[in-house]
């Protein structure tokens, strides 16, 4: 199993379709779920979210590297979100180019005018990572992104190593199934949201969810809502739409909305340009970030969350800045960075581009977008720099180094597809979480763990887009 699933199983086609069977009504009662239709009111439209038949080989010295550093990240991205001149400086070629990030950070300078209104601060992120196969076959991991704002998957990943141990049980592979690691990023993100509620110190404010108008990834948020409604912690869903209509200040800046004061803001929804459909939304966002309430996350941890961001702090030096007199540290977190070039106008902005058309294979091209499928590869990389013939439009985008992870076969299981063996590539995510009051990071830890793959047919995407499904890694 060590390099995939076993010839004996794979090819067993009358095996295979029965474990398909088992498995998509154990993912059921275990609640691995996702809504059919997108609309408001079709709960009772229900079906298991996509999963792998089989849990994928992971090398364990690699797993726990990533496990190892994601306290680190939480700190680099809390430090970041502090330090207004970095934020400034690496976005300042950005904001001069792209719009929405232009807009986000007009928001955090009117809160830095006026003073934060609240010393809380919670994080809750997800570091994104693929193996890169060396030469010799070893894996050396590598960051693809960190996810700052809404980072999702922490439910539905609660209940799917359940899943794969019951798959193997069936297929007589015990021993595997022994493998399968306990993982409870839902238990660990609530219990942060609950620290941050219980610092507010108001027991009758509420955790507002704010959420999309239509969620076919419902359950994935109803599980870490769970997890705070056992803690007695009144939670809500609102939409910007509510905020806009029925969002207040008092003179203390407390947030109300629908006549409940708000500890908590839960942002599940406002990281892409589409979720802002009015000024009017907008200006929710900022009365949001004016208030009292604890704003996960506040307007610079957001931005802090940007492409831009990361392939700054990728420059030498810049560790250091945020780690002095910490080496150690600054190696961990620096080992997993992949290659990453800025495309500001200039020498080095040149160099980038003339190394991008000479192999575009060997890179990805970014935006300062959230969400999956934005990234550009290939001969669709040529075409869009030389779209941009030397305008400043380029400094919108960074350059990455392509990460290339050893395939390995699966079943890919999606409701109304066939079931046909794949080749497949996956993507590890390490769930972080902390709060700080003031000066004192109060908590900080790794809370789990997520596994997506996908056939290696498609380049990007992700669970939410259609492309890439869960999985539970199995450590070799």
């Amino acid at each position: 199993m060590a390099q995939g699933i076993p010839d004996e199983v794979m090819m067993n086609t009358s095996l295979i379709k029965d474990l398909a069977d088992v498995a998509k009504d154990s993912a059921l009662l275990q609640g691995v779920l996702m809504r059919i239709e997108e609309t408001p009111n079709a709960s009772e439209l229900v079906t298991y979210a996509p999963f792998t038949l089989f849990p994928t080989p992971v090398p364990k010295d690699v797993f726990l590297q990533a496990l190892a550093v994601q306290t680190y990240y939480n700190t680099l991205v809390d430090q970041i979100s502090r330090d207004t001149d970095f934020l400034r400086d690496a976005l300042a070629s950005t904001i001069a180019v792209d719009d929405f990030t232009a807009r986000l950070f007009r928001i955090h300078e009117q809160i830095l005018k006026e003073g934060r209104s609240q010393s809380i601060v919670l994080g809750l992120n997800r570091s994104d990572y693929m193996l890169d196969q060396r030469e010799d076959r070893t894996s050396s991991l590598k960051q693809i992104e960190i996810n700052t704002f809404a980072a999702s998957f922490g439910g539905l990943s609660s209940r799917t190593p359940d899943v794969h141990r019951h798959i193997l049980k069936v297929a007589g592979r015990l021993e595997e199934s022994q493998r399968i690691l306990d993982n409870n990023p839902a238990a660990g993100l609530a219990g942060a949201v609950a620290k941050a509620w219980e610092l507010y110190g108001s027991e009758r404010a509420v955790i507002m969810f704010l959420v999309e108008e239509s969620q076919r990834n419902i359950f994935d948020q109803r599980y870490i809502e769970n997890e705070l409604w056992k803690r007695n912690i009144p939670t809500i869903r609102k939409r910007f739409d509510d905020v806009c209509k029925t969002g207040s200040l008092d003179q203390d800046k407390r947030l109300f909305v629908d006549g409940l004061e708000v500890a908590v803001v839960y942002f599940r929804n406002g990281y892409m340009p589409q979720n802002y459909v009015s000024e009017q939304t907008w200006d929710a966002r900022l009365l949001m970030e004016r208030s009292l309430a604890v704003k996960c996350p506040d307007i610079s941890t957001h931005l802090a969350g940007t492409k831009k961001v990361q392939q700054v702090l990728a420059r030498p030096g810049v560790l250091e800045k945020f780690f002095p007199d910490q080496p150690q540290v600054v190696e961990q977190i620096r080992a997993t960075f992949a290659g990453l070039y800025t495309l500001d106008m200039g020498p080095e902005g040149d160099k980038t581009v003339a190394m991008a058309l000479e192999a575009p294979d060997r890179f990805v091209l970014k935006p300062q977008r959230e969400g999956g499928g934005n990234n550009i590869y290939g001969s669709e990389i040529c075409q869009v720099l030389e779209g941009m013939n030397e305008s400043t439009e380029r400094m919108a985008f960074i350059l990455m180094d392509k990460i290339h992870p050893a395939p390995a076969h699966n079943f890919l299981l999606r409701r109304d597809a066939p079931l046909q063996i794949s080749n497949c590539l996956s993507e590890l995510g390490v769930f972080g979480a902390y709060v700080r009051q003031g000066k004192d990071m109060v908590m900080n830890e790794c809370v789990g763990h997520l596994l997506r793959t996908k056939s290696s047919e498609h380049s990007d995407g992700g669970v939410a887009a259609g492309v890439a499904v869960l999985d539970n890694p199995l450590l070799v």
